[in-house]
């Protein structure tokens, strides 16, 4: 949990954004007309690298957790839901505008010289008095856009989990201590979007909602923070760009009893990347005032008490996951010295290489022909068909070896497989590790056990 100053990485924003429109991970929404602020679209590596992520998020939550099922609610909910949750009333930021350049800001992002002076951070024009923003986007049901027809986009997805809380119980005879586990969209009519794919108005949210009994709900807090830290550590993040943050009493929500945020050191400084929060009884109890429902819990187990469980909230942004992972495996190397200068390039050669943890790389394993003809592209295709049922592959035979190689570390490939003539002669290929850029002779038989044998072994050199 070191507390760094000061960023010292070598990636920067306008290096993770070019990257990542070059290699097809994050592509600007709607682009051809001009690009949709705060939206983005996933590409091909994207996609793959964010369902990686969810899918670890996934498993670490309710495959290794006997407590914790899982959960997809709809995104349109009854609009009273909003009321109970408190985000009609509450969800809103300060909002100032400029009147001179038109620039938009949240009034506690301004410099408390320029709030005072209603000074313009931007262009010294005059600013206009705070007045409060809501930020949840409306829409309308039904043919009338009337009044009645009125829905919102959720802004969270933890009321999804909320308001179903009863029927899992039932449905599935869950017992307090338990989990509720959901990976959806959630949409948030933001004021300013900045850095990237790190504050959107369209994003995803991994959230896991434990309801446990009250009084134990201290307990249970420090235990989900311990557990969500321990969590990062398994994915091979940088551990000393993590740090924790608690939120000051007078900061916190309305309904958080406590509050930490893990907070990241993205090039842009330490900024929030998973909340873990004490939310009390507020949630149900809110739901079961606004829904005339009742919300408690019958304890079988302590002589059928009735009581109002706490709950222990842990919640991530999934895309702002995405940046994290991508900042934190973004390296430049000169690669003088490194591995075979030859094959890999000139020996004053720079290459761009994403460290991914090899269980969240968008490919897996690359298949490299050394040459298209002679038979090996198609030794290479056999090979591919092998590994694919059990890994993402790709394939490349265009341009010299060493280029493809770079292709392969910026794509954050962990694993390259060459097929050469001795390929053809004894049954061999070649094994490139990405981090290192060592290269071993491997049987073709052995291939696949050798290749979950590195994954599961896999230590990041930092």
């Amino acid at each position: 949990m070191a507390e760094l100053k000061e960023y010292t990485g070598k990636a920067t924003m306008e290096k993770i954004t070019s990257l990542a429109k070059r290699r097809g991970f994050v592509f600007q929404s709607s682009e051809i007309y001009g690009g949709q602020r705060g939206a983005w679209d996933y590409g091909p590596l994207g996609i793959e690298l964010k369902n990686r992520i969810a899918g670890t998020w996934w498993k670490e939550m309710t495959q290794l957790h006997d407590d914790i099922v899982g959960l997809d609610a709809s995104i349109l909910m009854h609009p009273r839901t909003w009321e109970a949750s408190g985000h009609v009333e509450n969800f809103t930021d300060p909002l100032v505008d400029c009147k001179k350049c038109k620039s938009r800001f949240r009034d506690d992002m301004i410099p408390e010289e320029n709030m005072k002076a209603k000074k313009c951070p931007d262009c010294g024009g005059e600013l206009t008095d705070p007045r409060n923003f809501n930020l949840m986007f409306k829409t309308h049901i039904g043919a009338a856009e009337d009044t009645a027809s009125v829905l919102y986009l959720r802004p969270e997805t933890a009321q999804g989990i909320y308001v179903n809380y009863k029927n899992i119980i039932q449905s599935n005879r869950m017992k307090i201590p338990f989990g509720i586990a959901q990976v959806g969209k959630a949409f948030r009519n933001e004021i300013v979007t900045k850095n990237f794919i790190f504050r959107t108005c369209e994003f995803e949210q991994l959230e896991m909602q434990y309801f446990v009994k009250p009084g134990e709900d201290e307990k249970w807090f420090d235990e989900w923070k311990n557990r969500r830290w321990e969590y990062y550590k398994k994915l091979g993040v940088k551990m000393d760009h993590l740090r924790w943050y608690q939120h000051p009493i007078d900061k916190r929500a309305h309904y958080a009893k406590d509050a930490y945020d893990i907070e990241y050191l993205f090039p842009m400084g330490w900024s929030e990347l998973e909340g873990v929060h004490n939310r009390s009884d507020y949630d149900l109890a809110r739901h079961a005032e606004y829904s005339g429902k009742d919300m408690q819990y019958i304890d079988q187990d302590d002589n059928n008490a009735r009581y109002t469980p706490y709950i222990i909230e842990t919640s991530a942004g999934l895309t702002r996951n995405v940046l994290m992972v991508l900042c934190d495996a973004y390296d430049e190397e000169k690669v003088a010295d490194k591995g075979d200068v030859a094959s890999e390039g000139s020996a004053d050669d720079w290459r761009t290489v994403l460290r991914f943890h090899p269980s969240l790389a968008p490919i897996t394993v690359a298949i490299l022909p050394l040459m298209k003809k002679d038979g090996l592209a198609e030794l290479a295709q056999d090979i591919r068909t092998e590994l694919k049922e059990d890994y993402s592959t790709d394939y490349d035979q265009a341009g010299a070896i060493g280029r493809r190689y770079r292709r392969q570390d910026e794509a954050g490939t962990p694993f390259c497989v060459t097929v050469d003539y001795q390929s053809k002669e004894d049954n061999t290929v070649t094994l490139r590790f990405r981090d290192s850029m060592e290269q071993v002779r491997v049987p073709r038989a052995e291939l696949a056990v050798r290749l979950k044998q590195e994954i599961k072994a896999y230590k990041r050199a930092n």
